[in-house]
C-alpha cells in the first residue's frame, strides 16, 4: 500500500503564491514519477507538472513561468511552487505518483486533493 498526504492550498489573493506538499509513504520500491494535477470546476482532471526519478521536469505550457515542481527524494516528498496565482489557476490540486512496491507491482496512487482559490 502506498499513501500520499497533501498539503499547502488554501485561499491566496491574485499575483499570490501557494507551495503544495505531498509527502508517499508505504510500501515503495522505487519511484518512477511524481506528478501534480488539477481538476477546475466543471472541467476534467489535467495534467500540470512532473517530474521524474531522473529529474527531468514537465510543466505544462500555461504554467510555465509561474509554476515549478521540485522533489526531496530522501524524504519521497515533492513540491508544487505556484507563483503569480490567477484566478483561473482556482481548483482541486492532486499529486500523483508512480512507483513500483516492494512487492514488485508497479502502483499509480493519488492524493486526497487540496484546493487552491485565487481570488480577491
Amino acid at each position: 500500500q502506498v499513501q500520499l498526504v497533501e498539503s499547502g492550498g488554501g485561499l491566496v489573493q491574485p499575483g499570490g503564491s501557494l507551495r503544495l506538499s505531498c509527502a508517499a509513504s508505504g510500501s515503495i520500491f522505487s519511484i518512477n514519477a511524481m506528478g501534480w494535477f488539477r481538476r477546475a470546476p466543471g472541467k476534467q482532471r489535467e495534467l500540470v507538472a512532473s517530474i521524474t526519478s531522473g529529474g527531468s521536469t514537465n510543466i505544462v505550457d500555461s504554467k510555465k513561468g509561474r509554476f515549478t515542481i521540485s522533489r526531496d527524494n530522501a524524504k519521497n516528498i515533492w513540491y508544487l511552487q505556484m507563483n503569480s496565482l490567477k484566478p483561473e489557476d482556482t481548483a482541486v490540486y492532486y499529486c500523483n505518483l508512480d512507483a513500483t512496491t516492494t512487492g514488485w507491482l508497479p502502483v499509480s496512487s493519488w492524493g486526497q486533493g487540496t484546493q487552491v482559490t485565487v481570488s480577491s
